[in-house]
């Protein structure tokens, strides 16, 4: 009994862990499916996910990396390395403009274009590729022409395989800035599918061929295992730092932080935070589109509020200092040509003017103020202190200065002061000190 018992166990032990390791078999042989959500503007941010997320593909010899695209445009250059990026990836990248209203816009044209296959979702839009200058300004006609030949060359390379009507397409996007819809897209053949989403788009996918590095692929992405490649937080504050209002405030922060620490030295806190958002801002300025005019007002700002510190003004200084710090802002972000997207908020400019305005003023007053006060340390601080008689002066005595006696004599006409007289430090005479009877006080004894 016992021994068929046992021989039952085992048996039923080893049943399921052969079908433990034929599932866990089964899963591992499944095809792998990388994705990456990339939303918003092109930025270096963007091309160093798109490269960690090619090298994680390739190391885990992914059946596929699904880019899906969400964004306005930005960066010729940086359009031009995640282009690269592509074109240059041993595994198959599939971009996909998603969500439903999503939009492959201006530089995102080009990115969709390099993809081994590329898709859009229902409601998304693609086009308006015309290039502009890096400060967001129309280009002049000679400049202009040169850049528009370059990316329409880029764009017939990347469109090659496509109809005809697909590469007169993308030429129009940077020629004149048309854009059309996802079914527009796919009927002139500019995408090869239409998926509302990723689970339809890998169907669709399923045995469709590619073109890598010049090598044929047929895709497999039957019951394929799919897995997002998270966004590390440096990818997230590099995305912030592409935020126009952030910038702002990093900038002005920064410089108010720098100019209190310069106004009153010692303290290592102001000044390393000011450095702290300045270098933040820095990448921020170098990755938008900004006008530095701008940074001239700003600078005229800032000396403003220090001249109304040091000049009686009555506020008029500060004024003209909120002023220019709003032009500044105004100029350096929301430029004529600059797109919608990277535009500073105007409520948050006017606000964050007056607060930084008031809060300066405040800040430096404060500390000169600190710096008029008399001495508080060494024989300096005695005149105007008040003790009390030990050793009544007649005219010279002991006098109780807190915890301290001290030798003193009666000021010039004073009468003698009795033990227990309170008294006031008028002045010091070597390691004197010269008092006089508080006014109203009474002997005590």
């Amino acid at each position: 009994m016992n021994k068929r018992f046992y021989l039952g166990f085992v048996i039923l032990l080893s049943f399921l862990l052969l079908a433990g390791l034929q599932s866990a078999t089964a899963q591992d042989e499944s095809p792998l499916v990388l994705r990456l959500s990339a939303d918003g503007p092109v930025t270096p941010a963007m091309a160093e996910y798109l490269r960690r997320g090619i090298r994680l593909a390739e190391r885990r010899e992914a059946e596929l990396l699904v880019m899906e695209l969400n964004t306005p445009g930005g960066s010729i250059t940086t359009m031009q390395e995640m282009v690269e990026s592509i074109l240059e990836s041993d595994v198959p990248v599939v971009v996909y403009v998603s969500p439903r209203g999503a939009m492959a816009g201006s530089a995102g044209t080009v990115i969709t274009l390099a993809g081994h296959a590329s898709a859009m979702a229902p409601g998304t839009a693609i086009g308006a590729a015309s290039p502009v200058g890096p400060e967001g300004q129309e280009l002049g006609e000679t400049l202009a022409a040169k850049e528009k030949n370059i990316l329409k060359a880029t764009v017939r390379s990347l469109a090659e395989r496509r109809p005809l009507d697909a590469i007169q397409q993308a030429e129009a996007t940077i020629e004149s800035a048309e854009a059309i819809s996802a079914s527009e897209a796919l009927e002139i053949g500019l995408v090869d599918f239409i998926a509302g989403s990723l689970d339809d788009l890998l169907r669709q996918l399923d045995g469709f061929t590619v073109d890598v590095k010049g090598e044929s692929q047929v895709l497999d992405t039957t019951s394929a295992t799919v897995e997002t490649v998270p966004v590390t937080l440096i990818d997230q504050l590099l995305l912030v730092l592409t935020n126009p209002n952030i910038v702002f405030l990093l900038l002005t922060i920064g410089v108010q932080a720098i100019l209190i620490e310069m106004s009153s030295p010692g303290g290592w806190l102001a000044g390393f935070i000011g450095a702290i958002c300045l270098a933040l801002a820095a990448y921020g300025l170098g990755v938008l589109p900004v006008n530095w005019f701008g940074l001239a007002f700003l600078a005229i700002a800032f000396v403003l509020f220090i001249l109304d510190v040091k000049a009686p003004t009555h506020g008029a200084l500060t004024a003209a200092g909120i002023g220019s710090l709003i032009v500044g802002a105004l100029v350096l972000f929301n430029s004529p040509g600059v797109p919608e997207y990277q535009h500073v908020s105007v409520p948050l400019v006017v606000g964050m003017s007056i607060a930084t305005g008031l809060l300066f003023l405040f800040a430096i007053g404060a500390a000169l103020r600190a710096r008029r006060l008399p001495p508080r340390m060494g024989m300096e601080s005695m005149p105007g202190r008040t003790g009390t008689v030990r050793v009544a002066l007649d005219p010279t005595g002991t006098v109780q200065l807190g915890s301290e006696l001290w030798t003193a004599t009666t000021d010039t006409g004073e009468a003698p002061l009795p033990v227990g007289t309170s008294v006031r430090v008028v002045r010091v005479e070597g390691v004197r000190l010269v008092v006089m009877k508080e006014v109203g006080d009474q002997a005590t004894g």
